[in-house]
């Protein structure tokens, strides 16, 4: 049962953290990306369409990581450019790709919510001769995808980029105080645009690890709030990588968790399922709270 938990709260917990990592990057430069939910959403939708036309999983990965990467940079423009309200923007956003995806499925595929192909290419997943039997260690490492060896290699080279790297340092300088950084010559907008589109090629990804990793199909519903998730867990790490990640993989273990529940205890389903998302509100009114506590330590 224990490696059950752990294998199915790493896997549900690869389109988060890749998103979630995407949102703390624009965050870091000075963008509260409210649309990650949208973005996962272009990228299942594009990653399942392009695999299912081509037969490769591989020109599924990338498709969906450019389509996310376009929306990213779409919405991005908007709020750069355009000087439109981040918070507006990316609401508004997340409901025009609902409303246009759920357009599509109807009007060309004639499916009301669920889009299944024969034959689904998915990405194959990796079992390591030796591990795959150990109990716990074989649940942690062997037979997981390509995007999950991603999601863990982001980790630690995010950390290096904002700290060692000319336009990591300058990411985070846009973030802190964009007219002090324009004042020495850094083109501010261009970095949040990057950023931006930074993040959605990776809310994309995660779009995509739901779709061709995890289920194997596409529902215009499958994203389910993960990109919100994804928001309150680089709001917990404080848009850090390795804590971002850390809060991802306890949402995620709430979320398996549920799942297991679901099939083993007597509780009500519809109560079971909220589980993730109270975690989620517990672990923001607990940030919430430790804040305040910092603040009051300062005042005095």
């Amino acid at each position: 049962m224990i490696d059950s938990i752990i294998g199915s709260t790493l896997l549900l917990a690869v389109p988060i953290v890749l998103a979630a990592l995407g949102g703390a990057m624009h965050r870091r430069a000075g963008v509260v990306n409210i649309g990650l939910e949208g973005q996962m959403l272009v990228g299942a939708f594009s990653g399942i369409l392009a695999s299912a036309a081509s037969g490769s999983w591989i020109v599924g990965v990338l498709v969906g990581g450019a389509a996310g990467a376009i929306a990213g940079l779409i919405m991005s423009l908007v709020i750069t450019r355009l000087s439109a309200n981040e918070i507006i923007v990316g609401l508004g956003f997340n409901i025009v790709v609902l409303g246009i995806v759920g357009f599509v499925l109807r009007s060309v595929y004639g499916v009301s919510g669920t889009l299944r192909f024969p034959d689904q290419p998915r990405i194959p997943r990796i079992d390591i001769p030796g591990v795959a039997d150990v109990p716990v260690l074989g649940a942690i490492v062997s037979g997981k995808d390509i995007l999950f060896w991603l999601a863990v290699v982001l980790v630690p080279v995010l950390a290096w980029v904002f700290t060692n790297t000319r336009w990591g340092i300058r990411t985070r300088a846009t973030g802190a105080n964009e007219f002090a950084t324009a004042s020495l010559g850094v083109r501010t907008l261009a970095i949040r645009d990057l950023a931006g589109s930074i993040a959605g090629l990776l809310a994309g990804l995660g779009g995509v690890a739901l779709a061709l990793g995890v289920s194997g199909l596409f529902n215009e519903n499958m994203i389910a709030g993960r990109g919100f998730v994804a928001l309150a867990a680089f709001y917990f790490g404080r848009s850090r990588p390795l804590p971002t990640a850390l809060a991802c993989l306890l949402f995620s273990f709430f979320d398996a968790l549920q799942v297991r529940l679901q099939t083993t205890s007597q509780f009500p389903t519809d109560l079971i399922q909220t589980l993730p998302y109270i975690a989620v509100v517990a672990v923001l009114a607990w940030t919430g709270f430790s804040a305040l506590r910092r603040r009051s330590r300062v005042a005095v």
